[in-house]
C-alpha cells in the first residue's frame, strides 16, 4: 500500500461520470489513502451521468481547508461543468494546488481547473469536448491517454482510467 498516509478530497456532484469517480475512488483507497468525498453539502446524494451509482458527499466544500489534504481528484462527467460554479469548490482546488499538492483531473474535470484558474502555461487533457476551453484558458492540449505536469495529473476519458491511476498513484506516492 503505497499511500497509507494520504488523505486525498475527491469531489463529487450531480452527474458525475460512473467510472471516473468509484474506479479511481477504488484505487486510491486499495493504496491504502484515507477519501473524503466533497460535495456542495454534506450529506447529499449525487446521481452519477448514468443515474446507475450514486455518491454521498461526507463534507461540504464550504466546510473544509486545503490544509486538510495531501490531493484532490475531480472525476469527470456532467459534474464539473455545474461544481464549477460554487466558490467554495474552486478556493479548494486553487488551495491544494498552490500549496503544491496533487490535482488530479480526468475528462471534463478540466473545466474546474479552468475556473479555479489552475490550467494556464500547464499541458493539459481530457475530453475533445473541452480542448477549446483549455487552450482558451492558456492550457497547451496534449491528445494522451495521462500524464504528469508539475502538481497537475491529467487523464483524457472513461477508457484512460488505468493510466489516469497509474500516474495519479505514482504522483501521490513522492
Amino acid at each position: 500500500m503505497k499511500l497509507q498516509d494520504k488523505h486525498i478530497a475527491f469531489l463529487a456532484g450531480p452527474g458525475f461520470e460512473d467510472l471516473e469517480f468509484w474506479a479511481v475512488y477504488m484505487r486510491l483507497v486499495e493504496e491504502g489513502s484515507r477519501v473524503t468525498v466533497v460535495g456542495l453539502k454534506a450529506g447529499e446524494v449525487y446521481p452519477s451521468k448514468s443515474g446507475g451509482l450514486t455518491a454521498r458527499a461526507d463534507v461540504a466544500a464550504a466546510d473544509v481547508a486545503p490544509d486538510q489534504f495531501d490531493a484532490i481528484v475531480i472525476p469527470g462527467g456532467w459534474a464539473p461543468d455545474k461544481i464549477r460554479r460554487y466558490e467554495a469548490v474552486t478556493a479548494l482546488v486553487k488551495g491544494i494546488h498552490d500549496q503544491g499538492k496533487i490535482v488530479g483531473m480526468i475528462c471534463h474535470a478540466g473545466l474546474v481547473g479552468i475556473s479555479a484558474k489552475i490550467v494556464a502555461g500547464h499541458r493539459a487533457t481530457g475530453s475533445l469536448g473541452i480542448k477549446d476551453d483549455l487552450v482558451n484558458a492558456g492550457a497547451t492540449w496534449v491528445d494522451a491517454p495521462a500524464f504528469r505536469d508539475g502538481n497537475q495529473v491529467w487523464g483524457r476519458v472513461v477508457e484512460d482510467i488505468p493510466a489516469f491511476n497509474r500516474e495519479l498513484v505514482k504522483a501521490l506516492a513522492e
